[in-house]
């Protein structure tokens, strides 16, 4: 082999081993949108001057929930505003006066949980009733072990399709405060891999 052949082979090797940089900018933030209920969250529901409507209901393992009157209805996926809404016009049919005046309260947070693997102290499903972060979640699951490669975590994220795509994480990085962005909400059902 030539010297230039060499040399271009040579470069393109080290060309494909830097890692290329994540756009952590397009992984959504959930403390910026309305909260979607999930499975065994706890919801409060109030109909306005009719207190024989309103009830205190959790969201079943099928996703729904029963009310006087209308019966069992899709809480699951939903938000609040939107499941207000499906209530209010439900309600309509059945409160004439001045139409349904309807609340809807998230008062348990049961559903937000995530997995840790790999090599933490404490891998397991991780429930929590507020959001968060890889490094908080790390350290949820007893920190790092001695074993941990803290430069190629990944985190595993399901789409809406069902296809699972891989996050690179450098937990050093986000530590240090040298790539902040890494440093990820976690979502409902992520799987955190600390190799």
């Amino acid at each position: 082999m030539t010297k230039p052949l060499l040399l271009l082979v040579t470069m393109l090797g080290a060309c494909a081993a830097v890692p290329r940089a994540y756009d952590y900018s397009k992984e959504p933030d959930p403390r910026l949108t309305e909260y979607v209920i999930g499975v065994a969250d706890g919801l409060s529901i109030t109909v306005w001057k009719t207190p024989d409507l309103s009830r205190d209901v959790m969201v079943r393992p099928d996703g729904t929930i029963t009310l006087p009157l209308i019966g069992d209805l899709v809480a699951d996926g939903k938000t609040p505003s939107q499941l207000k809404a499906d209530l209010t016009k439900a309600f309509a049919r059945y409160v004439r006066d001045e139409g349904a005046v309807v609340t809807v309260a998230v008062t348990a947070v049961n559903s937000y949980s995530f997995t840790v693997t790999g090599n933490v102290e404490r891998p397991g499903v991780y429930p929590s009733n507020r959001y968060v972060t890889v490094l908080d979640a790390v350290q949820l699951a007893g920190g790092p072990n001695r074993l941990a490669a803290l430069d190629r975590i990944q985190l595993l994220r399901r789409d809406r399709a069902g296809q699972v795509r891989t996050i690179p994480i450098n937990y050093l990085k986000a530590l240090d405060g040298s790539e902040p962005r890494a440093n990820l909400v976690l979502l409902t059902g992520d799987r955190l891999h600390v190799p």
